[in-house]
């Protein structure tokens, strides 16, 4: 038996992680090798915690609940921002990385979607 609690706390460690990411280089203006390993950090957090609740739910999965939609489009978006993140850490141009910042509070707002709407449906139930 997996305890509820599970999935909200490795919900929060992404929100604190890819938070941590999102903020330390938005703050810098400069993305470094170490915000993409936040990044990467709540991305894997996230789907650890998202794969907790699909184990605990009593319903079926349905892509066409606004939860389970609004909580996928987050995940790929932190996928696609962590790897892309990954490519300009490595190979991009000094303006790329000081760029980055512009489209990572975009994806980390978007994330928050999902975040704010588990809390607040957990709370209900």
């Amino acid at each position: 038996m997996i305890p509820p609690a599970l999935a909200g706390i490795l919900i929060t460690l992404a929100l604190v992680f890819y938070s941590l990411g999102v903020w330390a280089e938005r703050l810098a203006r400069y993305l470094k090798p170490w915000h993409v390993a936040a990044f990467w950090t709540g991305f894997v957090f996230d789907v650890s915690g998202t794969w907790t609740m699909h184990l605990i739910a009593s319903r079926p999965f349905n892509l066409l609940d606004s939860h389970t939609l609004t909580g996928q489009v987050a995940l790929w978006l932190m996928l696609a921002h962590s790897a892309w993140a990954t490519r300009v850490a490595r190979t991009g141009s000094e303006a790329q990385r000081i760029g980055f910042h512009r489209y990572s509070l975009v994806v980390w707002l978007v994330w928050l979607v999902p975040y704010i709407g588990g809390m607040i449906l957990g709370m209900s139930n």
